[in-house]
């Protein structure tokens, strides 16, 4: 087995669109309306999804808004240069939520920002994860 997918429910397609890769970088791999279903799905990722984990975005075209409850938790990224990745986040109108810094009780360096409809993506700089047990 293999994780495929995690998926996430938006309110504005093309603001989460703009988001994930405009400031995060990712490419659209693939998108696909469902009219008869009203809702759209949309693929992105850093690579190609017959060899990586990619996001699904899920647009159903009646809902504007969800309530994401106290169960979510984040999506991780991995980063080689946090300070610098967060930089270019801010530049490009990400919003970041926790400055990079050691996880608390802990040495790996991360940061938080919030993607347009409020769910958390956490940076992890991937040198400091390696020397942290």
């Amino acid at each position: 087995m293999r994780m495929l997918h995690t998926m996430l429910r938006v309110g504005d397609l093309e603001r989460s669109l703009s988001f994930y890769t405009d400031v995060l970088g990712m490419q659209l791999l693939r998108r696909k309306d469902y009219a008869s279903g009203r809702f759209t799905l949309a693929f992105l990722g850093y690579g190609d999804e017959r060899d990586h984990t990619v996001l699904e975005l899920t647009h159903n075209w009646d809902t504007e808004h969800y309530d994401l409850g106290d169960g979510y938790g984040h999506i991780a990224l991995g980063v080689q240069d946090i300070h610098a990745t967060c930089s270019g986040i801010a530049e490009r109108g990400g919003r970041l939520v926790r400055a990079p810094g050691p996880m608390k009780h802990g040495s790996t360096v991360i940061a938080f920002l919030e993607d347009p409809d409020g769910y958390k993506v956490e940076l992890i700089e991937l040198a400091s994860r390696s020397t942290a047990a």
